[in-house]
């Protein structure tokens, strides 16, 4: 049973019912517009920009893009990326590419141009639909990315090398003959990162999906009147995936865009949330904006709340019982999983377990779950070693990476990178990663993309990338510099070099010295992490 079936059912059942709202606190605007005969959009002046859209209509905007992906020659196996911001648009484009037998391809719309091009290639895509945000990044690369693929915009005034999405499907039928999707049919391509930094391309089938959300939905229990808040971009499975729980239940989500503390506490207000999904950065800015009292809480109607939970980053003990303090009533969860995974659940805290918090948990509902050692052994309880996981969730493949899957793959075995250790009541402990990805805020950054970028600042002799531990987002950049012998650099310089960089790509501790390697010229990164770690820890605790 694919996905879409559900969708369709809740189409049936739940038709006039609201399924989607899209907030946006940076739009104050007053209007109403309808596609064809389909209201979509309704707001007032006292509040933000909001629109919302109901079951049938995310049925028939789903079946409308279907029947234009069809109409365009696309063919059961052909790939189409979605390169948009969270909106209500996005998640009809992805079931309608679905009912067609098409992949879906969601892109990171933090990448740059040369990583959408890069991106494109890898998976194959044959169609690419994105928004207003990323007319320049796609202006700059057309000419390598339009050759023979279909480029659809959606927002209004329609650049001249793409096609106006709005009115083509808007002329397309609401209705599109069910096709005979299978289980093991492939259905999604996620991107995660390569042992050079560089994006691998994640090939998930339907099983994947359908197994998401059944995996959501016993771990969270969402009923038919829960409103679900969603926060992190869609093209990020951990936010898909916690939605597909919404799906599952015919429930009500909210897509915010915007995440200041008063903004997520009045749209859980106004729109009477009852789970909501946050990354650590998040609920400390929520608890601090509380202790200084910048916001009230008496303020917003927060009542009906009963589910906050976290994933994508591991989550300070600190933090949940300063959480649990302010909010004794909510239930709190963790969860743990990657994208080969399909996202968060494989193992997961488990809301009758708070009393374990710093765990990330035990196998999540059909999934199971090993440490091994290096000879894949499993190791004894209390000692380290990698995290394996098994289960209907775990990829196809990397996508024309044959090298790369059998290195993480064996068996039905999904070998993770990352070490842990299991305690005796059997909830596993994340310890440390194998790959030097780092996580800050919810966000996987790769410092081989910024070790090359700064190698090319002419005053730089080596350079080495770590993460170090950071209060709120988890983990900060901070780049290690050895500048060349004679020569002389400031902090000022490198941070003005890196304004070439993606924002959340810059470093954002700067620290002069010599960068360490080994007899076979690695960088000794375990090294640096711990001496730099433990600075950070001994300047936090002389602050305090």
């Amino acid at each position: 049973m694919p996905i879409t079936d559900y969708l369709e059912r809740n189409a049936k059942e739940f038709g006039s019912d609201v399924a989607l709202v899209e907030i946006n606190p940076d739009l104050q605007e007053t209007r109403r517009v309808t596609w064809r005969e389909y209201e979509l959009i309704e707001s007032t002046p006292t509040c933000s920009y909001r629109r919302e859209i109901t079951w049938e209509v995310f049925n028939e905007k789903a079946n409308r893009f279907a029947n234009l992906l069809v109409s365009r020659g696309i063919q059961p196996g052909d790939k189409v990326g979605i390169l948009m911001m969270n909106c209500l648009e996005w998640l009809p484009i992805y079931f309608g590419a679905l009912k067609t037998q098409a992949l879906v391809v969601p892109f990171n719309f933090r990448y740059d141009a040369e990583e959408i091009k890069y991106c494109v290639e890898l998976a194959d895509v044959d169609v690419l639909v994105f928004g207003p945000e990323f007319i320049g990044r796609v202006e700059s690369i057309v000419d390598d990315i339009a050759t023979k693929r279909i480029l659809f915009y959606v927002g209004g005034n329609c650049p001249s090398f793409a096609e106006d999405y709005d009115k083509l499907a808007s002329n397309c039928s609401s209705i599109f003959e069910k096709r005979d999707i299978k289980d093991s049919d492939d259905a999604a391509i996620y991107f995660s990162s390569g042992t050079t930094g560089f994006p691998k391309a994640i090939l998930h089938n339907h099983e994947s999906l359908m197994h998401a959300a059944k995996v959501e939905h016993a771990h969270h229990g969402q009923k038919k009147d829960d409103v679900f808040l969603c926060i992190p971009p869609l093209y990020h499975t951990g936010a898909k995936m916690h939605w597909f729980g919404s799906l599952v239940s015919g429930g009500r989500a909210v897509l915010l865009k915007g995440v200041n503390a008063a903004t997520i506490l009045k749209t859980i207000s106004d729109e009477k949330c009852t789970i909501v999904w946050l990354l650590v950065p998040w609920a400390q800015d929520i608890l601090l904006a509380i202790e200084k009292g910048e916001v009230n809480l008496s303020d917003y109607e927060l009542s009906q709340w009963r589910l906050m939970h976290i994933g994508a980053q591991p989550v300070p003990q600190s933090l949940i019982k300063r959480w649990k303090e302010i909010f004794p009533n909510h239930d709190y969860d963790t969860n743990y999983g990657l994208s080969e995974s399909i996202g968060p659940g494989a193992v997961h805290l488990g809301i009758e377990n708070i009393h374990k918090v710093g765990a990330i948990g035990i196998p999540g509902y059909g999934w199971e779950a090993r440490i091994v050692d290096e000879n894949d052994n499993d190791v004894e309880q209390g000692l380290v070693g990698e995290l394996i996981l098994k289960g209907p969730g775990v990829m196809t493949c990397y996508y024309k990476n044959p090298e790369a899957t059998a290195e993480c793959l064996k068996d039905g075995w999904l070998y993770t990178g990352d070490m842990a250790q299991k305690d005796e009541d059997g909830f596993i402990y994340l310890v440390d990663r194998k790959k030097d990805v780092i996580i800050s805020g919810g966000e996987n950054i790769y410092p081989v993309q910024i070790e090359n970028f700064l190698s090319k600042h002419p005053k730089i002799k080596d350079v080495a990338v770590i993460g170090i531990a950071d209060a709120r987002l988890g983990e900060i950049t901070a780049a290690i510099i050895e500048i060349k012998d004679g020569m002389e650099c400031t902090e000022e310089e490198i941070n003005e070099f890196s304004k070439e960089l993606p924002r959340y790509k810059r470093p954002r501790k700067i620290i002069f010295e010599k960068v360490p390697r080994n007899a076979t010229g690695k960088i000794e990164k375990p090294l640096l992490r711990k001496r730099h770690n433990s600075e950070n820890l001994v300047a936090a605790e002389n602050k305090a």
